[in-house]
């Protein structure tokens, strides 16, 4: 059940612009595509220059600002929120400790570009983060629930540690959104994300963020977008905008829809394995229960072999075959294909907003 707070966070983002709308004013958020502001005078202008800032992204950082209780800085994809992340608080001699079976354009990135300009990256898996010695660590970034294996970590805990060991924690909270799971409320530095998923939650809008509470640190990350050049364009940030109005509503079928289908794949007899952190005895549901708001839209099944995986997404009609999720369409995809260490046959499922039932009795006939 969704707390106060949290409601009137959802309710203070639909109307976020209210108290600055004169009559005659449009309700809705106009897009603005300027890049360039009229400047008789420098001093006072609230904006300079599209690479610096925009009405647009004014207006959705708003947003996502009231969502995550934090200072947020909005980027063109959740790519550039993880580097500027990552770039802001690492320098040559530094170690960074990365999940291994996270993200793996994370990894890529790291390995490509951190690691030749004198950053020691240090890859463990997701469930390892418990036991870690973080000692000499500059940076230790977590993604939980891991993609796509969603193993779960307890935040706080790793957070207390490395903070202990001198080190900043980033977390990735693209799974969860700011609704479902809060890592700065649980002591982390920084919170990185792909709006692209579920908070544009329509599959045409690529966008990201990163949010924090440490206004030296966040003014690192702004410095980074200005200087870097990796500025979100004003359509996307309109988009964005749009659907973040409707991502409490779309998280409630999603999530109830993911529960009651991942129930039911875990008792379908062409099914090998279901990992879903709302499952009683999914190895995260304990830890997941009391650290987030809610289980999620992700589960992961495993069939039989390849061939068996790739025929039922070929099969079932409300599902597209996708390499992205948090969309309003279901979509499916056999993640050994991008090399993630997990079977032939395991699927990343994203459950979407299609009627409860019709999509299961697709799914069911799809996998019989």
């Amino acid at each position: 059940m969704m707390d106060k707070d949290m409601g009137a966070r959802i309710a203070g983002l639909l109307h976020h612009r209210n108290a600055g709308l004169e009559k005659g004013d449009p309700v809705a958020l106009p897009l603005t595509t300027a890049t360039s502001y009229h400047l008789p005078s420098v001093q006072g202008a609230r904006h300079i220059y599209g690479r610096n800032g925009t009405p647009t992204w004014d207006a959705v950082e708003a947003q996502l600002a009231l969502l995550e209780e934090a200072e947020v800085v909005s980027f063109p994809t959740g790519m550039a929120a993880i580097a500027a992340g990552l770039f802001a608080t690492l320098k040559a001699g530094d170690t960074v400790i990365l999940p291994s079976d996270g993200y793996y354009v994370t990894r890529v990135l790291s390995d490509g570009f951190l690691a030749p300009l004198g950053v020691t990256v240090v890859q463990i898996p997701t469930l390892s983060f418990a036991t870690a010695d973080f000692t000499g660590a500059a940076v230790v970034y977590i993604e939980t629930p891991s993609n796509p294996g969603l193993d779960v970590i307890d935040i706080a805990d790793v957070v207390a540690r490395a903070h202990a060991a001198g080190a900043k924690v980033i977390v990735d909270n693209t799974t969860m959104t700011p609704l479902l799971q809060r890592p700065l409320d649980l002591g982390a530095d920084l919170v990185v994300a792909a709006d692209t998923k579920a908070p544009g939650g329509h599959s045409d809008a690529l966008f990201g963020h990163v949010a924090g509470r440490d206004t030296a640190l966040m003014a690192r990350v702004r410095d980074w977008r200005r200087l870097s050049g990796a500025v979100p364009g004003a359509m996307e940030a309109w988009l964005i905008h749009r659907g973040l109005e409707t991502l409490e509503v779309r998280l409630e079928r999603m999530c109830r829809s993911a529960d009651l289908i991942a129930k039911r794949l875990a008792d379908h007899p062409a099914v090998r394995s279901v990992r879903y952190p709302g499952l009683p005895d999914d190895p995260s549901h304990a830890l997941a229960k009391r650290q987030m708001a809610g289980f999620g839209f992700l589960i992961g099944i495993t069939l039989a072999d390849a061939t068996q995986a790739e025929a039922f997404l070929e099969r079932c009609p409300y599902m597209v075959r996708s390499t992205s999720f948090g969309g309003t369409h279901t979509s499916g995809e056999r993640r050994a294909r991008w090399g993630d260490a997990v079977p032939e046959g395991f699927i990343r499922l994203s459950i979407g907003v299609e009627p409860t039932e019709t999509l299961w009795a697709a799914m069911d006939a799809a996998l019989r």
